[in-house]
């Protein structure tokens, strides 16, 4: 039998607004729209089929309060990660966003209307505490504080949610199970005890084993239930996880493991993660989840250190044990013992005993290189799927890209440098040039900073794009906030596959120097007014703080520059 939903009820609201969808839909048309995000999108799916039960909408703000300062509702219930609906100023106040409106959200994708929200509040949240209380400490290091400061919105909207129709998906569809279908498939075949192991990476046979020995010691199946939402930037795309984890189904004992997809936008905050994770499979009818040493951990802080102790998530998931019902199975870490050709919990290995392991990081260096990855490490066909997606080191696509002011040389060095990477060959080589990439030649337009952000966007898209393609990619826009710039290379990373290779060169050239030498008196110009917003003169240019490489033309020549920026590339095995 599955697990009891958490609160008691399946708040499965695409079943539940099914006879009124088309009178919705009708209304939909004639509300003010919000166009989600990735992140919201992902959020209302799980809301509108029950993932998030007991939650019915996006948080008011007495509910985001209740949750980010003490892990539940206001109502007391269990809840630990705050579920909130970001908006801007400007579209708060175009639409008249106040409590009592009602506003269809939107598909990003397809702009097709999913659900209607009826607003309880509108709030200005705070961010900072936010940040300390969810994620341990306001650091940009970590992925959601960054996208916290960078992406998130000043306003909340908060209130429950009538839901039109589930988002479509066109990948994968036989393995996207919403709650109910689950639970009925486990019904079906009954399952009464499910183990449920989550993970974001590709899976190999340590966790082959570690599942099929949690599974047997509590004569359990598995469901193997992989988040195919947003994860960390730079994970390995879902389409070849995907793929991954059908070519590892068929190693487990026929009937044990089950493959269910879930369309979640991970925070990556540790224990509290790992308590929302518990309630999650929960909801889709675990009885079990393994909770692993480092539960959803993003690495290192700003200052080297791991965001989460190891056992942080595993001891928060245990103090809620009894409000949770769903037993956690703690992660043992699994190692491969040659002289008997197995893997045993390292804990459980006598002394003395061989032991052979391969770090991510160590695997990542193999990819690249196309060192062999032995066949007690991994599977032949999970191998040879990775191999597909994420070839050579050195035949991977990457992306340069150049800041500073006006005629400090960027466009110049961005030319030099095409030239150096067409000689090479091996890739092909696309040069952006200009603020904006439809129209390189109006350099005495008036830029607003909406404007300069939307074509650095652009920028950034058709860059992740060439760079997943394995092309090197040379972009120059002036670009001129450390916002931006984040914003770009978090476009880049997260879209570019394995050509996610992002280096920011700033070139320093004094802005004295910049204006002497400008013959085309664009300067002047804008000295005079007839342009306005023009960095350097009434616009700010905010120095990168996390720049790869700082140049100046003033002080290195052109073929230096280039040559220390494909030294740069070299030291990264891309050249």
């Amino acid at each position: 039998m599955a697990n009891i939903p958490h609160g008691g009820v399946l708040k499965d609201l695409v079943v539940r607004d099914a006879e009124i969808s088309s009178q919705l839909l009708d209304e939909a048309a004639g509300l003010p729209d919000v166009v989600l995000t990735e992140r919201q999108l992902c959020d209302l799916e799980l809301i509108m089929n029950g993932g998030f039960s007991p939650l019915e909408g996006f948080m008011n703000e007495q509910d985001y309060k209740s949750v980010v300062d003490t892990l539940r509702l206001s109502n007391g219930t269990l809840f630990s990660m705050p579920i909130t609906l970001d908006i801007s100023k400007a579209r708060l106040e175009e639409l008249k966003i106040s409590a009592g409106t009602r506003l269809a959200l939107r598909d990003p994708r397809d702009d097709e209307a999913l659900a209607i929200l009826t607003v309880e509040d509108v709030y200005v949240p705070d961010r900072v505490r936010e940040a300390e209380k969810v994620f341990g400490a306001d650091d940009p290091a970590h992925p959601s504080v960054a996208y916290l400061r960078n992406r998130v919105q000043d306003y909340y909207v908060g209130g429950k949610v009538q839901a039109i129709q589930a988002p479509v998906h066109f990948d994968y569809v036989a393995l996207r199970y919403t709650p109910s279908e689950l639970r009925s498939h486990f019904k079906k075949l009954a399952w009464k005890k499910v183990v449920a192991f989550q993970t974001r990476n590709p899976m190999h046979r340590a966790h082959r084993e570690l599942t099929v020995r949690a599974a047997r010691q509590r004569q359990a199946n598995v469901l193997i239930h992989p988040v195919v939402g947003l994860t960390k930037p730079g994970d390995v795309d879902h389409y070849t996880r995907v793929r991954v984890y059908e070519a590892i189904m068929a190693k487990y004992p026929n009937g044990m493991g089950h493959l269910a997809l879930l369309p979640l936008a991970m925070r990556m905050a540790g224990p509290r993660e790992a308590v929302w994770h518990a309630i999650i499979r929960k909801n889709f009818g675990a009885t079990h989840f393994i909770v692993g040493r480092d539960h959803a951990g993003p690495g290192k802080n700003s200052q080297g250190k791991d965001f989460y102790g190891p056992y942080d998530a595993q001891d928060l998931v245990s103090k809620y044990r009894e409000e949770l019902e769903i037993e956690m199975v703690p992660f043992q870490q699994m190692t491969y013992l040659p002289s008997t050709d197995e893997y045993q919990p390292i804990d459980e290995v006598p002394k003395g005993v061989q032991t052979l392991d391969i770090s991510g990081t160590e695997l990542r260096r193999r990819l690249r290189t196309g060192a062999p990855i032995p066949d007690w490490f991994s599977y032949d066909a999970v191998v040879k799927t990775l191999r597909e997606s994420y070839p050579p080191r050195d035949k991977q696509g990457f992306v340069v890209f150049l800041t500073g002011l006006y005629n400090s040389g960027k466009d110049t060095i961005a030319k030099a440098l095409q030239v150096t990477f067409n000689q090479q060959g091996g890739r092909s080589v696309s040069l952006l040039l200009g603020e904006n990439v439809r129209d390189e030649s109006s350099l005495d337009k008036s830029y607003t900073v909406e404007e300069r952000h939307e074509n650095a966007q652009r920028i950034a898209f058709v860059s992740a794009e060439l760079a997943r393609s394995g092309a090197a990619v040379i972009a120059a826009p002036i670009a001129p906030l450390e916002s931006t710039r984040q914003s770009v290379k978090d476009t880049i990373i997260h879209s570019g596959g394995a050509g996610a290779n992002f280096f920011l060169i700033h070139v320093a050239t004094p802005l004295e120097h910049c204006e002497k030498s400008d013959r085309k008196g664009i300067y002047a110009r804008a000295r005079k007014g007839d342009i306005q917003g023009f960095v350097g003169v009434d616009a700010a240019y905010e120095k990168p703080e996390n720049a790869d490489l700082v140049v100046d033309v003033t002080t290195q020549s052109i073929p230096g520059i280039v040559h220390s920026i494909v030294l740069l590339l070299e030291a990264s095995s891309l050249l």
